[in-house]
Protein backbone atom coordinates (compact mmCIF):
# COMPACT_ATOMS: atom_id res chain seq x y z
CA UNK A 1 0.00 0.00 0.00
CA UNK A 2 1.17 3.59 -1.25
CA UNK A 3 2.27 6.20 1.72
CA UNK A 4 -0.45 8.40 -0.35
CA UNK A 5 -3.75 5.62 0.09
CA UNK A 6 -2.27 5.10 3.89
CA UNK A 7 -2.31 8.92 4.39
CA UNK A 8 -5.54 9.78 2.87
CA UNK A 9 -7.17 6.40 4.45
CA UNK A 10 -6.29 7.92 8.00
CA UNK A 11 -7.21 11.60 6.55
CA UNK A 12 -11.05 10.48 5.83
CA UNK A 13 -11.34 8.09 9.31
CA UNK A 14 -10.39 10.89 11.00
CA UNK A 15 -12.58 13.47 9.06
CA UNK A 16 -15.58 11.05 9.57
CA UNK A 17 -14.96 10.58 13.05
CA UNK A 18 -14.77 14.16 13.53
CA UNK A 19 -17.95 14.50 11.55
CA UNK A 20 -20.16 12.76 12.83
CA UNK A 21 -18.78 12.98 16.72
CA UNK A 22 -18.62 17.17 16.55
CA UNK A 23 -22.28 16.60 15.06
CA UNK A 24 -23.96 14.32 17.39
CA UNK A 25 -22.40 16.80 20.04
CA UNK A 26 -23.50 20.10 18.84
CA UNK A 27 -26.69 18.33 18.25
CA UNK A 28 -26.97 17.51 22.09
CA UNK A 29 -25.68 21.05 22.85
CA UNK A 30 -28.63 22.67 20.53
CA UNK A 31 -31.27 19.95 22.26
CA UNK A 32 -30.66 21.35 26.14
CA UNK A 33 -30.20 24.57 25.48
CA UNK A 34 -32.97 26.67 27.07
CA UNK A 35 -35.15 28.78 25.33
CA UNK A 36 -36.58 31.26 28.10
CA UNK A 37 -38.84 33.03 25.88
CA UNK A 38 -41.74 31.97 23.61
CA UNK A 39 -40.37 34.11 20.59
CA UNK A 40 -41.53 33.17 17.38
CA UNK A 41 -40.93 35.24 14.24
CA UNK A 42 -44.42 36.29 13.48
CA UNK A 43 -46.73 35.82 11.48
CA UNK A 44 -46.63 32.10 13.25
CA UNK A 45 -48.32 28.86 13.12
CA UNK A 46 -50.72 28.88 16.35
CA UNK A 47 -50.35 24.91 16.08
CA UNK A 48 -47.87 21.64 16.14
CA UNK A 49 -49.00 20.86 12.70
CA UNK A 50 -48.74 24.83 11.73
CA UNK A 51 -44.76 24.65 13.05
CA UNK A 52 -44.13 21.18 10.98
CA UNK A 53 -45.31 22.94 7.79
CA UNK A 54 -43.76 25.97 8.86
CA UNK A 55 -40.01 24.25 9.35
CA UNK A 56 -40.64 21.94 6.30
CA UNK A 57 -40.93 25.36 4.15
CA UNK A 58 -38.00 26.45 6.00
CA UNK A 59 -35.45 23.86 4.86
CA UNK A 60 -36.82 23.09 1.65
CA UNK A 61 -37.64 26.42 -0.29
CA UNK A 62 -36.25 28.83 2.52
CA UNK A 63 -39.46 30.89 2.98
CA UNK A 64 -37.82 33.76 5.30
CA UNK A 65 -34.91 34.26 2.86
CA UNK A 66 -37.55 34.61 0.15
CA UNK A 67 -39.49 37.29 2.36
CA UNK A 68 -36.57 39.43 3.47
CA UNK A 69 -33.87 39.53 0.57
CA UNK A 70 -35.22 37.77 -2.84
CA UNK A 71 -31.08 38.11 -4.50
CA UNK A 72 -29.92 36.17 -1.36
CA UNK A 73 -32.64 33.63 -2.27
CA UNK A 74 -31.91 33.06 -5.31
CA UNK A 75 -28.33 32.12 -5.26
CA UNK A 76 -28.90 30.39 -1.81
CA UNK A 77 -31.55 27.83 -3.57
CA UNK A 78 -29.41 27.80 -6.59
CA UNK A 79 -25.92 26.88 -4.38
CA UNK A 80 -28.10 23.85 -1.95
CA UNK A 81 -30.31 22.80 -4.18
CA UNK A 82 -27.34 21.97 -6.61
CA UNK A 83 -25.23 20.86 -3.67
CA UNK A 84 -28.08 17.91 -3.09
CA UNK A 85 -27.95 16.73 -6.99
CA UNK A 86 -23.78 16.72 -6.35
CA UNK A 87 -24.12 14.48 -3.21
CA UNK A 88 -26.81 11.66 -4.36
CA UNK A 89 -24.13 11.73 -7.76
CA UNK A 90 -21.47 10.89 -5.20
CA UNK A 91 -23.39 8.14 -3.81
CA UNK A 92 -21.98 6.03 -6.79
CA UNK A 93 -18.92 5.81 -5.25
CA UNK A 94 -20.47 4.45 -1.91
CA UNK A 95 -22.44 1.90 -3.47
CA UNK A 96 -21.88 -1.65 -5.59
CA UNK A 97 -24.64 -2.32 -7.19
CA UNK A 98 -25.26 1.38 -7.81
CA UNK A 99 -28.83 2.31 -7.03
CA UNK A 100 -31.01 2.82 -10.37
CA UNK A 101 -32.47 6.23 -9.11
CA UNK A 102 -28.79 6.98 -8.58
CA UNK A 103 -27.75 5.96 -12.02
CA UNK A 104 -30.96 7.88 -13.22
CA UNK A 105 -29.75 11.02 -11.08
CA UNK A 106 -25.70 10.95 -12.47
CA UNK A 107 -26.02 13.73 -15.59
CA UNK A 108 -28.07 15.80 -13.36
CA UNK A 109 -25.52 15.47 -10.45
CA UNK A 110 -22.38 16.18 -12.86
CA UNK A 111 -23.78 19.72 -14.32
CA UNK A 112 -25.57 20.74 -10.90
CA UNK A 113 -22.09 21.48 -10.03
CA UNK A 114 -21.46 24.76 -12.40
CA UNK A 115 -24.75 25.81 -10.86
CA UNK A 116 -23.48 25.57 -7.54
CA UNK A 117 -20.58 27.49 -8.08
CA UNK A 118 -22.80 30.19 -9.98
CA UNK A 119 -24.64 30.38 -6.53
CA UNK A 120 -21.70 30.02 -4.58
CA UNK A 121 -20.18 33.10 -5.90
CA UNK A 122 -23.54 34.80 -5.46
CA UNK A 123 -23.44 34.56 -2.28
CA UNK A 124 -19.66 35.38 -2.12
CA UNK A 125 -20.24 38.26 -3.83
CA UNK A 126 -22.61 40.25 -1.37
CA UNK A 127 -19.84 40.17 1.19
CA UNK A 128 -17.83 42.22 -0.84
CA UNK A 129 -20.73 44.30 -2.17
CA UNK A 130 -23.30 44.66 0.06
CA UNK A 131 -22.17 47.07 3.08
CA UNK A 132 -23.78 45.84 5.95
CA UNK A 133 -22.66 41.89 4.99
CA UNK A 134 -19.31 43.71 4.75
CA UNK A 135 -19.04 45.03 7.59
CA UNK A 136 -20.36 41.77 9.23
CA UNK A 137 -18.49 39.28 7.39
CA UNK A 138 -14.77 37.80 8.83
CA UNK A 139 -11.90 35.86 7.54
CA UNK A 140 -13.53 32.94 8.73
CA UNK A 141 -16.64 33.36 6.59
CA UNK A 142 -14.86 34.05 3.05
CA UNK A 143 -12.23 31.08 4.17
CA UNK A 144 -15.28 28.88 4.21
CA UNK A 145 -16.91 30.31 0.57
CA UNK A 146 -13.04 29.94 -0.76
CA UNK A 147 -13.10 26.39 0.26
CA UNK A 148 -16.55 25.22 -0.66
CA UNK A 149 -15.79 26.79 -4.36
CA UNK A 150 -12.50 25.14 -4.19
CA UNK A 151 -14.13 22.23 -4.09
CA UNK A 152 -16.81 22.35 -6.60
CA UNK A 153 -14.00 23.57 -9.33
CA UNK A 154 -11.48 20.76 -8.22
CA UNK A 155 -14.61 18.39 -8.57
CA UNK A 156 -15.63 20.19 -12.20
CA UNK A 157 -11.80 19.96 -13.34
CA UNK A 158 -11.67 16.12 -12.95
CA UNK A 159 -14.67 15.42 -14.96
CA UNK A 160 -13.98 17.76 -17.49
CA UNK A 161 -10.34 18.98 -18.09
CA UNK A 162 -8.04 16.25 -15.80
CA UNK A 163 -10.06 12.98 -16.00
CA UNK A 164 -8.94 10.41 -13.05
CA UNK A 165 -9.38 7.30 -12.69
CA UNK A 166 -12.90 6.95 -10.85
CA UNK A 167 -12.94 3.22 -10.76
CA UNK A 168 -9.97 3.05 -8.58
CA UNK A 169 -11.24 6.01 -6.31
CA UNK A 170 -14.67 3.77 -5.87
CA UNK A 171 -12.20 0.87 -4.80
CA UNK A 172 -10.71 3.17 -2.54
CA UNK A 173 -13.84 4.42 -0.76
CA UNK A 174 -15.35 0.98 -0.95
CA UNK A 175 -12.65 -0.47 0.94
CA UNK A 176 -12.52 2.55 3.15
CA UNK A 177 -15.86 1.28 4.10
CA UNK A 178 -14.78 -2.58 4.68
CA UNK A 179 -11.95 -1.24 6.41
CA UNK A 180 -9.58 -3.10 3.69
CA UNK A 181 -8.47 0.22 2.11
CA UNK A 182 -7.55 -0.25 -1.65
CA UNK A 183 -4.43 1.37 -3.50
CA UNK A 184 -6.01 5.31 -4.56
CA UNK A 185 -5.21 6.64 -7.73
CA UNK A 186 -2.18 9.82 -7.57
CA UNK A 187 -3.67 12.08 -9.71
CA UNK A 188 -2.89 15.51 -8.39
CA UNK A 189 -6.42 17.14 -8.87
CA UNK A 190 -8.09 14.22 -7.01
CA UNK A 191 -5.78 14.42 -4.22
CA UNK A 192 -6.45 18.29 -3.69
CA UNK A 193 -10.02 17.86 -4.04
CA UNK A 194 -9.83 14.48 -1.38
CA UNK A 195 -7.90 16.97 1.01
CA UNK A 196 -10.38 19.70 0.51
CA UNK A 197 -13.05 17.65 1.11
CA UNK A 198 -11.62 16.16 4.24
CA UNK A 199 -11.04 19.73 5.75
CA UNK A 200 -14.43 20.79 5.20
CA UNK A 201 -15.73 17.53 7.17
CA UNK A 202 -13.48 18.53 9.87
CA UNK A 203 -14.16 22.20 10.05
CA UNK A 204 -17.88 21.47 9.38
CA UNK A 205 -18.75 20.82 13.39
CA UNK A 206 -17.08 24.35 14.19
CA UNK A 207 -18.25 26.21 11.80
CA UNK A 208 -21.65 28.74 10.50
CA UNK A 209 -22.56 25.71 8.65
CA UNK A 210 -24.14 24.31 11.38
CA UNK A 211 -27.07 26.44 10.33
CA UNK A 212 -27.77 22.83 8.56
CA UNK A 213 -29.09 20.85 11.85
CA UNK A 214 -29.21 24.44 13.83
CA UNK A 215 -32.64 25.76 12.14
CA UNK A 216 -34.25 22.85 14.22
CA UNK A 217 -33.56 24.02 16.88
CA UNK A 218 -34.13 27.85 16.41
CA UNK A 219 -36.94 29.14 18.86
CA UNK A 220 -38.11 31.51 16.25
CA UNK A 221 -38.92 28.97 14.08
CA UNK A 222 -40.13 25.76 16.02
CA UNK A 223 -42.13 27.68 18.45
CA UNK A 224 -45.92 27.92 18.66
CA UNK A 225 -47.64 31.25 18.71
CA UNK A 226 -49.90 30.92 22.09
CA UNK A 227 -48.38 33.21 24.16
CA UNK A 228 -51.66 34.26 25.54
CA UNK A 229 -53.16 30.59 25.44
CA UNK A 230 -50.07 28.65 27.33
CA UNK A 231 -47.81 29.73 30.03
CA UNK A 232 -44.30 29.10 28.53
CA UNK A 233 -41.82 28.32 30.81
CA UNK A 234 -38.64 26.97 30.19
CA UNK A 235 -37.72 23.41 31.49
CA UNK A 236 -34.33 24.81 33.52
CA UNK A 237 -36.66 27.26 35.38
CA UNK A 238 -39.63 25.08 36.32
CA UNK A 239 -38.02 24.85 39.95
CA UNK A 240 -37.77 28.35 40.34
CA UNK A 241 -41.32 28.88 39.23
CA UNK A 242 -42.59 25.85 41.32
CA UNK A 243 -40.39 25.64 44.48
CA UNK A 244 -40.35 22.25 45.95
CA UNK A 245 -42.32 20.65 43.14
CA UNK A 246 -45.59 21.88 44.70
Amino acid sequence: MSTVTIIYAVLFYVATVVLVGGLAYKVYVFACTPAPLKIPTTPAPVTRLGVVGRMLREVTVFESLFKSNKWIWLFGILFHFALLLVLLQHLRYFTQPVWSWVVLEQPFGIYAGFIMVVGLLGLWGRRFVVDRVRYISNLSDHLMLALLVAIALSGLMMKFVFHTNIIGLKEFFLGLLSFNPQPLPADPVLLVHLALVATLMIVFPMSKLLHAPGVFFSPTRNQVDNPREQRHVAGWSASIHNPGGR
